[in-house]
């Protein structure tokens, strides 16, 4: 048997195990290149379970790239708030006012013209580009990644240059020219539901007899990964100031890091954890509070909230006194539910009774 028809085997055999076994996902019963798109922004670094909520949640605030182009910054983080990786929200509004005001609402129909938009990179511009039209461009996410070097046990690292070429040169001379959307669904449904990270039921495979990982057992050795991701830790002191008058201070977070454009209290950054005297030193703590009688009425548990390259570890500082003075970031604490604020923030809030 030829290497190329076994290939095409093997493919034919994954397109209709997903045409009887494919879950129902509401971004895969249409062909709005909108709701593909915004599925597929949603579905980033996000699982599936947690990302429909979300995406029924975006459909019915903002049924249309009009909508959305129309919509403030802040209504859609808010609309965001919990999912992370915030630069996926504002990058989402900066296209759909591109769209808008640049190709008049309609979403762009080639791969090319897809790929230009923010936020749009290789993968993300083949999905549309193949479930909206069908056009015949391969998706490579990391279940196809898993499949293909599983089956064609393939060593070349994914996150290296030479096996991103090598990994979509295969997965395009794989796809059915005239059936790309079904092919791309199936190859990804396959890495999702049977050809799992972990612990993935091999024996029960139905192409487990044409799987090159399964004949030399290196399953769990692929795909190959050269780089390890370095984590930093950074500490975090956070103050929630409350007055007489039920007023609190919080900040938009502007510098290019984490979290950007979203609200949080007054914020002092250590390299390491520090004793209270540290912080009621700091220049910040001296004119948040100065001229002013206060009282530090709790100090939280430390949390830990991993990121993908930085841990971090935070504590809140409740502070009571009698007038936060004038500012401009003075809000009154019941008001707090309508700001879009990090998951840390939420949980934080959440622990302390500010918001249900």
């Amino acid at each position: 048997m030829s290497t190329k028809y076994l290939s095409m085997k093997i493919i034919s055999e994954i397109i209709s195990w997903y045409t009887l076994n494919k879950r129902d996902l509401p971004w895969r019963n249409t062909k709005n290149p909108y709701k593909i798109w915004l599925s597929e922004i949603i579905l980033q670094q996000t699982r599936v379970a947690q990302g429909m909520e979300y995406f029924h949640r975006f459909v019915e605030k903002f049924p249309t790239i009009e909508d959305l182009a129309n919509a403030n910054e802040e209504e859609v983080l808010k609309l965001w708030q919990g999912l992370g990786y915030y630069s996926r929200a504002r990058n989402l509004h900066a296209t759909a006012k591109i769209i808008q005001n640049q190709h008049q609402g309609i979403f762009p129909k080639t791969h090319n013209e897809i790929k230009q938009l923010k936020g749009i990179g290789d993968y993300t511009a083949a999905a549309i580009a193949s479930f909206a039209y069908n056009l015949p461009h391969a998706c490579v996410d990391g279940n196809v990644y898993r499949v293909l070097s599983r089956v064609f046990g393939i060593n070349t690292p994914i996150d290296s240059t030479e096996g991103k070429k090598e990994f979509f040169k295969l997965a395009n001379e794989l796809l059915p020219p005239k059936n790309a959307a079904t092919y791309n669904q199936a190859m990804m449904e396959f890495g999702a539901m049977q050809c799992k990270p972990k612990n993935p039921d091999c024996k029960q495979c139905f192409i487990h007899e044409h799987c090159q990982a399964f004949a030399t057992n290196t399953i769990d050795l692929l795909p190959v990964k050269a780089k390890k991701t370095k984590q930093r830790n950074r500490y975090f002191y956070y103050l929630f100031l409350e007055d007489e008058k039920q007023n609190t201070i919080i900040n938009k977070r502007m510098e290019k890091d984490i979290w950007q454009h979203l609200y949080e209290f007054p914020l002092l950054e250590f390299e390491s954890n520090v004793e209270l005297e540290k912080i009621m030193e700091s220049q910040t703590f001296l004119e948040i509070n100065k001229n002013a009688d206060y009282t530090i009425k709790n100090t939280s548990k430390q949390y830990k909230h991993i990121l993908s390259h930085q841990v971090i570890y935070a504590t809140f500082l409740h502070i009571k006194t009698k007038k936060i003075g004038s500012n401009k970031n003075n809000i009154k604490i019941n008001t707090l539910q309508n700001y879009a604020v990090s998951r840390l923030m939420h949980m934080y809030m959440q622990d302390v009774k500010l918001i249900e």
